[in-house]
């Protein structure tokens, strides 16, 4: 097997390599190396490999971080920033992980992580490719349910602000609301804002 065109052909797929997939296709990670250095694949970071002219978007960095972190799901500010629901910039990448996992070690982008379990953490995932590669994000109502969940991590205010966006964008029913405030576990704090705005 030519190595080479392997990896090149890979990369055109799944738009972002790590080593490990080119070892499980029975190549070694130095053709990683060598193709960096002759320009033929630019490295995002350490272990993340892509095509020199793939395009670099303001997605790119969710997508860096879904292929290195897989149980990962996008979540709260940068989900809102995702879904168009907020006036919020995240300066880091909100991602929501299995409690009790470890922490990615991963430099840059910065983390802010959130621990969840069970239904909490599965239920109102997506999934979007971007650059070939699926990025799991949470739903508008998931996310601006997590929103009140976790209103004294990202402010009430945001949390007023996705709501009353959520609703004027038709992004999210009531009952896609109220459905995911009784899996969080918030119908109760939610239930007097949503009122108003409804």
């Amino acid at each position: 097997m030519d190595c080479r065109a392997h990896i090149l052909e890979l990369a055109r797929e799944k738009g972002i390599i790590r080593a490990r997939d080119v070892e499980a296709d029975g190549c070694s990670r130095n053709y990683l190396y060598e193709m960096h250095r002759a320009g033929v694949l630019r490295k995002l970071s350490p272990g993340l490999y892509t095509l020199p002219d793939a395009p670099v978007t303001e997605h790119s960095l969710l997508a860096e971080v879904a292929k290195r972190v897989p149980q990962g799901v996008i979540c709260l500010i940068s989900a809102l920033a995702y879904h168009g629901l907020s006036t919020q910039i995240p300066h880091e990448i909100w991602l929501a992980v299995p409690k009790g996992s470890r922490r990615p070690r991963i430099a840059y982008p910065p983390l802010n992580l959130t621990y969840v379990s069970g239904l909490a953490y599965s239920f109102g995932v997506r999934e979007y490719v971007m650059g070939g590669v699926a990025v799991r994000i949470y739903s508008p109502a998931k996310t601006v349910v997590d929103c009140f969940k976790f209103r004294n991590k990202v402010g009430l205010d945001v949390a007023l602000e996705a709501l009353r966006e959520v609703w004027r964008s038709r992004k999210a029913t009531v009952d896609e609301l109220m459905e995911a405030a009784e899996v969080d576990r918030v119908s109760k704090v939610m239930r007097p804002y949503l009122e108003v705005i409804v």
